[in-house]
């Protein structure tokens, strides 16, 4: 699937929760799917800045793909992050750069999170495509 395909898959599944106590279970349901990240990639370097939670992302780029794997030490943002794997994870560095992540308006994310967690999931986006741009040339 395309990011905008993954993307615009997401919309149809939040659509589908009719208000935010769902939509927040949901994420919750996410975060517990996501699979876990190597204990080994648990350290500082991979923590997210700008987190208030602790986020570890770990980038890999295999045949020209980026691939991520991440975890967190808060339900919420570990579903946050969940989402942002599921969008970007298995597309080329340059797919990534060029994507518009458009569902996070659509859904409703910027409008129903606290000012930390949005500021949390700006600061993943930001540090998704930074691992895509430093990957990008090899």
């Amino acid at each position: 699937m395309t990011i905008n395909e993954v993307q615009d898959e997401l919309v149809e599944d939040f659509a589908f929760y009719s208000d935010w106590m769902e939509k927040y279970e949901y994420i919750i349901q996410l975060g517990k799917e996501l699979p876990l990240i190597e204990e080994q990639y648990k350290q500082e370097q991979y923590i997210i800045k700008g987190c208030q939670s602790k986020v570890w992302l770990y980038p890999e780029l295999k045949d020209g793909k980026l691939y991520f794997s991440a975890d967190s030490d808060a339900i919420i943002t570990k579903g946050l992050v969940s989402l942002m794997v599921k969008v970007l994870s298995g597309h080329s560095p340059k797919e990534i750069l060029e994507t518009d992540l458009y569902f996070i308006d659509q859904i409703g994310l910027k409008d129903h999170l606290s000012p930390t967690r949005a500021n949390g999931l700006l600061s993943m986006v930001k540090q998704m495509k930074l691992y895509a741009m430093a990957l990008q040339t090899k």
